[in-house]
């Protein structure tokens, strides 16, 4: 027994450096295999957010320019003027940014058809994602945006009405959206779906950035809706783009102040709502054609907003959510 005790110490450390090269050997493949695993993760993320900047920039506004009919101050041209500009997407990163200098305009049917107390609005929208899954996206939205005419008069005449020709009208508001989707897609027909939910909440409910004599009239917390619907459509099947594109889309706004003067189930004064269709021809890069009608409980133009009516609008849209030639087949990708 006491000569075996003697051998052991030797046998192990012999043991130990003939195994040597092989600890060595495999802690080396361990090593090359690491970065391989690390390499495809990194890659498979990319894709991922590649993929999903495409989907943020199909929920851009668009812009419009044409024409609406029901207003009661008849107009002969209306523009929402919304240049998206996309200032961060990056497949590293799952955040999108973009900004748009957005104004609305209407041309009165009037003496020198002027424009009168125009909608400045600019905002920035910041979009990321819930998931993984591009097919079936998750994501949310966050706006801040300034609205104002532009306008240095009193906001409100001597008898208490609103001064619609140099009255002041300013706020300022956040949106919170959820919004989520489904898209198929193939070599010749893709499909895309969204839907949206959000809230939207102006700093007058904090009595600051808004125009004192709005309180009590105008909307402060609203909530935001918003469906929408695509087919994308390329009948030959041999490059990377589509060439047609129809849109159904449905937008719903709710106010809900407590103190607003109308009943919280006035749906009359409370509620806008909005049906689009767009279609998109192939020699049309970046505008489509839209037809759409709905209702206004509260004007969206600045100081008009106690005017409340139907209305249909036909013109032109456009924006970088029309943006086809930038839309790959995922067989593409």
């Amino acid at each position: 027994m006491t000569h075996l005790l003697k051998i052991q110490p030797f046998t192990i450390c012999m043991f130990f450096i003939l195994c040597l090269p092989g600890f060595v050997e495999y802690g080396r493949a361990q090593q090359k295999v690491k970065p391989v695993a690390d390499t495809a993760l990194i890659n498979q993320n990319q894709r991922t957010n590649a993929a999903f900047n495409n989907v943020y920039r199909e929920n851009v506004r668009p812009g419009f320019f044409g024409n609406e009919y029901g207003n009661p101050i008849r107009d002969l041209l209306v523009a929402d003027i919304s240049p998206n500009v996309v200032l961060f997407q990056s497949k590293k990163s799952r955040f999108f940014f973009v900004f748009s200098p957005r104004v609305k305009v209407r041309l009165l049917s009037g003496y020198k058809s002027p424009v009168r107390s125009p909608s400045y609005m600019p905002n920035g929208t910041l979009y990321t994602r819930l998931n993984e899954d591009p097919t079936h996206p998750k994501f949310f939205s966050l706006v801040y945006s300034h609205h104002s005419n532009g306008q240095e008069g009193p906001t409100l005449n001597s008898d208490g009405t609103f001064d619609r020709g140099n009255g002041k009208f300013t706020t300022n508001f956040y949106q919170l959206n959820y919004q989520f989707g489904k898209n198929y897609q193939s070599a010749t027909l893709a499909t895309n779906e969204y839907a949206s939910i959000g809230a939207e909440i102006h700093t007058g409910l904090f009595n600051t950035g808004y125009s004192k004599q709005l309180a009590g009239k105008y909307g402060f917390v609203r909530t935001n809706g918003s469906w929408m619907y695509s087919i994308l459509k390329d009948a030959s099947g041999t490059d990377d783009h589509y060439h047609s594109m129809q849109r159904l889309q449905l937008d719903l706004m709710y106010i809900w102040d407590k103190d607003y003067n109308y009943t919280i189930v006035n749906a009359r004064k409370r509620l806008n709502t909005e049906l689009k269709y767009y279609y998109q021809l192939g020699f049309m890069e970046n505008v489509a054609l839209m037809i759409g009608a709905g209702y206004r409980g509260q004007d969206d133009y600045n100081i008009y907003f106690q005017d409340s009516y139907p209305y249909i609008a036909i013109g032109l849209a456009s924006g970088v959510s029309f943006d086809l030639h930038k839309k790959h087949h995922y067989s593409a990708l």
